[in-house]
């Protein structure tokens, strides 16, 4: 037996083999993707590692204030020295980095061989265009990170394939005639750019290599628009952008803006709990015109609620791509306190970060001989594609192609379990085919 894993910055998914084909597993009620996301419980018995919650469960854990903390985006470790240091998870317990995403995969592979039925012992993992950009090295080093893991949950057989190229797999499955498509791959932690050929006669091909006729990724999607957001709609309640008292008649001055961006960084929000960042805060309060603006940025610090302020900023940004307008509810800080957030406005707070992404789709067809807009077909995965004003901007960027939308969500797992059925079933019949793209121990090859 064997199944698909798309570890991602935001959103995981397991595909495992069925009578059909492959199918999603239902990973949480109601749903086949899970949030990438583990709560370390303070107190609690220890079995196999430190009492946690994983998922949306993970996600309700922090919301309803258990002591404990909260990992998230654990993917963008990966390449990093980070991964072999030790954390701090509450209860005087100390984790590795490692440790918390072989955790998590190893949630992800129980839940997948209880819907099996059977132990799994082969896996493809999908992986982006670049962990780490311009370092050949740290992006060798955060697949080989990521393997062991895979290694330590008891997969004897690992491989990779690209997380762009699995979006075109689940594509290439309704395409009538060979085309090139630019897979615009826009998750939580990246956006990745890949041209690929597709058609019905290249599908049975296990080695796929030269079918990637160019790639690109930045570093700014899903969580860049969040941080975006949250400054923008949000924390402006808090003090954020705010002028100070005028002194002696000079004009007022904006307040120290420190604090704000930490609030809007997930892994920085810790740090502004700490006894002396508390102390430093609370003594800025002459430096506020507004003394509600202070008094609310001390209840959020010495309730620990900034995480809660981001994750609203999360849920605005999916609800005005669903939706068109929102409101964001801070009644937690005051009563009653609440933002709204409409089309207009969240285009404004993400177009930076928008002309950044835009821009990166375009370079990505030099390096395959194509001119702007001569792609065939432009088709959007990840969950940032939703936000309409990005998809439209993407789009009119390559006017002359079909607008081809996927499952934001699901579209990369379900591409890796097509490979994973055709490379493993390839393998069965007649060993490791030629040109599969396969992580050995000790030489991590990338997949594609």
């Amino acid at each position: 037996m064997f199944c698909a894993i798309d570890f991602g910055t935001s959103n995981s998914a397991i595909a495992i083999p069925s009578a059909d084909g492959m199918r999603l597993v239902e990973l949480e009620p109601g749903h086949v993707t899970m949030p990438t996301a583990v709560f370390y419980f303070t107190d609690g018995p220890e079995h196999d590692g430190p009492p946690r919650a994983f998922g949306r469960a993970a996600q309700a854990a922090y919301v309803d204030g258990l002591d404990g903390r909260l990992m998230r985006s654990m993917k963008s470790i990966l390449g990093s020295s980070l991964a072999d240091q030790t954390t701090d998870v509450g209860g005087g317990r100390g984790v590795k980095y490692l440790d918390i995403i072989a955790g998590y995969l190893r949630h992800l592979k129980r839940l997948a061989e209880q819907a099996a039925g059977q132990p799994l012992h082969r896996v493809v993992l999908g992986r982006p265009v670049y962990f780490v950009d311009d370092d050949p090295a740290r992006d060798a080093l955060a697949q080989a990170t990521l393997e062991a893991a895979a290694r330590s949950i008891g997969f004897d057989e690992v491989h990779f394939q690209f997380e762009p190229l699995a979006a075109a797999f689940d594509h290439e499955r309704h395409v009538a005639r060979e085309q090139r498509v630019l897979v615009a791959d826009i998750g939580g932690g990246t956006s990745d750019f890949s041209v690929v050929r597709v058609g019905p006669g290249r599908r049975d091909r296990l080695d796929r290599r030269d079918d990637i006729l160019a790639n690109h990724g930045v570093h700014v999607a899903g969580t860049d628009f969040d941080r975006r957001l949250e400054l923008a709609a949000v924390l402006p309640e808090f003090g954020y952008g705010a002028l100070g008292p005028s002194v002696r008649g000079a004009p007022p001055k904006e307040v120290p803006s420190g604090v704000y961006f930490d609030l809007a960084t997930w892994h920085l929000i810790n740090t502004v709990y700490t006894p002396q960042r508390v102390a430093e805060l609370r003594n800025l309060r002459s430096f506020y015109g507004d003394p509600r603006h202070h008094a609310r940025l001390m209840t959020v610090v010495t309730e620990r609620l900034g995480h809660e302020l981001a994750a609203g900023a999360e849920r605005a940004k999916i609800a005005v791509a669903e939706g068109g307008s929102t409101t964001i509810d801070l009644g937690l800080v005051e009563s009653r306190l609440a933002v709204t957030l409409d089309d207009t406005r969240a285009a404004d707070a993400l177009a930076a970060g928008a002309d950044v992404i835009v821009a990166g789709a375009p370079a990505t067809l030099g390096p395959a001989g194509r001119a702007p807009g001569g792609s065939r077909a432009l088709y959007f995965t990840g969950g940032s594609t939703g936000l309409r004003q990005l998809a439209d901007r993407l789009a009119a960027a390559f006017p002359s192609a079909e607008r081809v939308r996927g499952d934001r969500f699901a579209s990369v797992a379900t591409g890796l379990g097509v490979y994973a059925g055709r490379l493993f079933s390839g393998a069965a019949a007649g060993g490791d085919p030629a040109g599969a793209p396969r992580a050995a121990s000790g030489h991590p090859t990338g997949g594609g």
